[in-house]
């Protein structure tokens, strides 16, 4: 996204929860937004609590758009008590998510827990879509000077998602039916839009026993695995230990990125390489 004009003078200020939504309200609002994150880079959206200077700039806040993520629960209460004026909508409105897998269920998202949704809809290129969608209808609610523009770099960010929704397919066109390790399950939209299976290492949140690291590390061996993803959020300490058992390797792959669709690259030639 180089070469985006800096927010001018009476620029919308948009709160977002996470980096890779300020990419997308960037994109289609341009110099006519002044978008402010959340969750800083390597905090995790699970726990996040917002510090007070924050807080403080929600009183002069047109638009909070969420997205899902868990401390949204406790806190989107709170951010509209600040501002009863300030808009709040669901970036992911009319996205239906999938429920979480822990290992030893991703063969079956029926054996997942039906009540825990998978909030990583912005790792699919066509659910990205939807979250513009969802974002241009939010960003004319509250500036409609302005619709005309934010519906061109809409329109034009669409036709670049389409764009790295057909390289990707092109990249993973032999690898359907890989198996990619994880630590958290952050990648389960990717996957099944691609044809993949992911096989997270934590369990509810929590490192593996030792009894189920074994599990994985034959689970790893019999489907050939020889890298393991681990995200800057999270403890590396499984990945790398699974890693040895398997004379394999740990590659970070930060799910929050703010550079969402060159991320989404580079995780397709990832476990393109793995595969081979």
């Amino acid at each position: 996204m180089q070469g985006l004009a800096s927010p001018v003078a009476g620029a919308m200020t948009v709160f977002v929860s996470i980096e890779p939504q300020k990419y997308i309200v960037q994109h289609i609002g341009r110099q006519w937004v002044d978008v402010r994150v959340m969750v800083p880079p390597g905090a995790s959206p699970h726990t996040y609590e917002p510090k007070p200077a924050q807080m403080a700039a929600l009183a002069d806040t047109r638009l909070f758009l969420s997205i899902g993520v868990a401390f949204e629960d406790a806190w989107l209460p709170r951010f509209a008590a600040i501002n009863p004026g300030m808009r709040i909508a669901a970036s992911d409105q009319d996205i239906k998510k999938l429920p979480i897998t822990g290992h030893g269920n991703h063969h079956d998202a029926s054996q997942a827990d039906p009540s825990m949704h998978d909030p990583h809809i912005w790792l699919s290129p066509p659910l990205i879509k939807i979250m513009a969608d969802n974002t241009l209808e939010a960003l004319i609610a509250v500036d409609p000077a302005h619709a005309d523009h934010f519906k061109t770099h809409h329109a034009s960010l669409l036709r670049e998602l389409d764009t790295l929704d057909r390289q990707i397919r092109e990249l993973l066109a032999d690898a359907a039916g890989t198996r990619f390790m994880v630590f958290h399950p952050s990648w389960g939209y990717f996957a099944k839009t691609y044809g993949l299976i992911q096989v997270p290492i934590e369990v509810g949140g929590k490192e593996p026993k030792p009894a189920q690291l074994q599990h994985l590390i034959r689970e790893a061996r019999a489907a050939g695995i020889k890298v393991i993803f681990a995200q800057p959020q999270f403890s590396d300490r499984s990945a790398q230990v699974i890693a040895q058992a398997i004379d394999g390797s740990v590659i970070v792959a930060d799910p929050l990125a703010f550079d969402l669709m060159n991320n989404l690259l580079r995780q397709a030639e990832a476990i393109m390489q793995a595969a081979r």
